[in-house]
């Protein structure tokens, strides 16, 4: 009383037709008849797929170019990708960060680096910032806070985090950063809470590639961020990408060149070497 296909693998391979009635369809070996019931459908399937899924690429491609050139257009002639005009550095004193931070309390804290520790502030007149902190205990500390200094007080691109201010004295070394809403990329890689659709993903990576070039080729001297990573790769309210944390950035003038004496950076985020 069984029916079927004849299955074409092992064990079946080494049975003769003694062993099969004629009920059964299958490979002519067996001296059965052809399964071409099956054999029409799995073809007819076959056909169907070779010309609706290209269909449905094409279409999905198209739909996404064209979100993402109407989001890039209506973001472009918001955000200019670059600015000529200079940074106005507000004055902010040691006891204005203290009040900011309330005391740099742990409820503040957004963030931790290799270099210190980040906090939300909220200032007096209602300016919300995020105030890196450089913890003077590592060694080097100080010429990361002055790296830092001098790389975001000259760059002039819409997709870094801009400064706002620096506070320096024997006791602290803080910079004063523009506060993004939405936080680092680390959060809407890893969380099940936030989500990322194609658009925006394809919008951080040229971003961010937007912001390399504009280091390596749009600035008097080229500068090698040395640390890129997802959690140093921040989204405003806007969801629009500024890539922070030159801590460790090298600043190559004409008769320099880097001299790498240690691992620089995050080593699972590091260019594989040779």
């Amino acid at each position: 009383m069984i029916s079927g296909e004849i299955p074409n693998g092992w064990p079946f391979k080494k049975f003769t037709s003694d062993f099969f009635v004629r009920e059964l369809c299958g490979a002519s070996q067996f001296k059965v008849k052809r399964c071409k019931d099956n054999t029409t459908r799995l073809s007819s399937n076959t056909r169907i797929l070779k010309y609706i899924l290209p269909s449905i690429a094409v279409v999905l491609s198209l739909v996404i170019t064209v979100v993402y050139v109407i989001r890039r257009r209506s973001r472009s002639t918001i955000l200019p990708a670059h600015s000529t005009s200079p940074i106005t550095v507000k004055k902010i004193s040691y006891h204005e960060v203290l009040n900011a931070t309330d005391n740099f309390g742990e409820e503040n804290l957004i963030g931790k680096g290799s270099t210190g520790l980040v906090y939300k502030g909220i200032f007096r007149d209602g300016m919300i910032a995020a105030i890196k902190v450089f913890n003077l205990d590592l060694e080097g500390a100080n010429q990361c806070f002055d790296a830092e200094c001098q790389i975001l007080h000259n760059i002039r691109h819409r997709n870094f985090v801009k400064i706002i201010s620096s506070c320096s004295n024997l006791d602290l070394k803080a910079l004063v950063l523009e506060y993004m809403p939405n936080g680092n990329l680390t959060k809407w890689l890893s969380s099940s809470n936030y989500f990322l659709n194609v658009a925006q993903r394809l919008e951080i990576m040229i971003d961010v590639a937007s912001a390399l070039e504009y280091l390596h080729y749009g600035c008097p001297f080229p500068i090698v961020h040395c640390d890129l990573k997802p959690n140093n790769i921040l989204l405003d309210e806007a969801m629009v990408t500024h890539v922070g944390d030159f801590g460790i950035s090298k600043l190559l003038t004409e008769d320099q060149k880097i001299s790498i004496k240690k691992t620089l950076g995050t080593t699972e985020y590091m260019a594989p070497g040779k």
